[in-house]
């Protein structure tokens, strides 16, 4: 049983990274473009659908089956990659919080940096190499 919660709980960071590598593509699309423009109202349809159909479920579904991973080993808990990838999946899960109150800001015509959500875009990616490091690795 604890490989197929194992298999489940890979699927969804897959798809969670999927959306969280490609949220922030939609937001530059939408802030290039002119409130109520068709790009601009396309690119924030697009973001929700994205948002709601596989960014809040998969996100949801990760922690849920990594927490029965926890749950059916709890051994990880002493181990020090296993604190540190936990941090680091903290750390993405408030991005995407942040990502989402941002789009919600793009979405309302508010001037943000396109710098910003460019340099953003990248974090998640660096994340995830790190959190796969300390799963695979086990460096300490």
């Amino acid at each position: 049983m604890y490989l197929w919660i194992k298999a489940f709980h890979l699927i969804f960071v897959i798809a969670f990274m999927a959306g969280m590598l490609i949220f922030p593509r939609y937001k530059l699309h939408q802030l290039a473009s002119s409130p109520g423009s068709e790009l601009f109202e396309t690119m924030k349809s697009a973001s929700k659908k994205l948002r709601m159909v596989i960014l809040n479920p998969s996100v949801i579904l990760l922690w849920v089956f990594g927490i029965a991973m926890v749950v059916m080993n709890p051994s990880l808990l002493e181990q020090g990659w296993f604190h540190v990838k936990l941090l680091l999946v903290l750390v993405l899960t408030g991005l995407y919080g942040f990502f989402v109150a941002l789009g919600r800001k793009v979405d309302d015509g508010t001037e943000i940096s396109s710098r910003q959500l460019k340099l953003m875009n990248e974090l998640p990616f660096v994340l995830l190499i790190v959190i796969v490091i300390m799963v695979i690795v086990r460096p300490f």
